[in-house]
This record gives structure tokens, sequence and C-alpha cells, in this order.
């Protein structure tokens, strides 16, 4: 048997990849300690902590307005499955943490969703899970975004749309109503 045969078998690893976003960021630097753009291995039995305690938590944000301990990611494996998954909890006492617009009080957790944003104060968080196999560790990555996560959305119209795709508010907002018409006639 050669060496490839005997190689144990490789593994994938969950990744965390958390894009982030404060309006300020270009002037106060508040994401300067993180590490941006490499890979990081987490012991699975460790919390990921975000807060500006750079002695108590490993993704640091340079930000007065942050609490020490803002808030953890703890990964874990359900109950009577295989599945892996992360439990965010809220670990400030002045600040409420909102994960996809579900608001968590102080103490707080729940199950992070595969793609959610996280935020709180200005900060705004993409989280995406990209699942794995392993159960020592997992990896974050860390990204950047240039501009907000969230965005003032825009509901769809309620109106229908007809089938020659001119809208009904065309003819409105020229004092118009719009008529039937027989398709012969066009």
């Amino acid at each position: 048997m050669t060496s490839f045969e005997e190689a144990e078998t490789e593994e994938t690893v969950t990744c965390l990849h958390l894009t982030f976003y404060h309006p300020g960021q270009d002037e106060k630097m508040m994401f300067r300690c993180l590490n941006f753009s490499k890979r990081e291995q987490v012991r699975a039995d460790d919390a990921a902590k975000f807060g500006r305690d750079s002695s108590v938590c490993r993704y640091n944000l340079v930000d007065t307005r942050v609490s020490r301990i803002q808030f953890s990611l703890q990964f874990y494996r359900r109950l009577h499955t295989s599945e892996y998954a992360f439990e965010i909890k809220n670990l400030s006492k002045k600040t409420k943490l909102t994960v996809n617009q579900m608001e968590l009080g102080h103490l707080n957790k729940i199950d992070l969703p595969w793609k959610c944003i996280i935020s709180f104060g200005d900060y705004q968080i993409l989280a995406e899970i990209q699942e794995g196999e392993s159960v020592d560790y997992f990896e974050t990555y860390l990204h950047l975004a240039k501009a907000p996560i969230l965005q003032e959305r825009c509901l769809p119209s309620l109106q229908p749309i007809p089938e020659k795709g001119i809208s009904p508010s065309l003819f409105l907002s020229q004092g118009k109503s719009p008529t039937e018409i027989d398709e012969n006639e066009l």
C-alpha cells in the first residue's frame, strides 16, 4: 500500500463565515483587531466571544459602545443526530441583540440559522454556516462589507402585472384609467 492509501480520511470542517459592517468603520476603525480573509480554527469546546474586552473575547471590536462581552457563539452537536449547529447568546446587559429581527435580551440564546443577520447598535453581521464533519474544531472566516448588509427593502407591489408588462400605475399617474381591449383590436 502507498502512503496515500494509508492516510487518514480527510474530514471537512464546519466554517462560520461572518461579514461585518458598521457605517463608521472607515473613520473609527472598530474592526482593526479582527483578522479578515483568513480562516481561524476554534476548538469545539470553546465559545467564540465577541466584544471589546481583549482579555476575554477572541474577536475584539474597538468601540466603547460595544459591551465588554457582547455575544458568544457556541458550537454543538444536536441531540440524537449527527448534525452540528451554533447557538448564539446575548451577553450584553445593556444592548439587545437581534438575529433575523428576533430580539434577544441579556442571556437569551437561540440556534443560529444557517444564514442570518445579527445586529446590535449600528453593527450588522451576516452569518453563514458552511457545514462540515469535524468534531474537534470549527473555523471562522471573517469578511468586511463595504456597503450595509441590511437595506431598506421595498415590498413588491400587490397590483397584478398585465401580460404586456405595462404597469397600471403608469396609466393612473397620467390621469387615465386602464381600459379593457379585445385582443383582436390590437
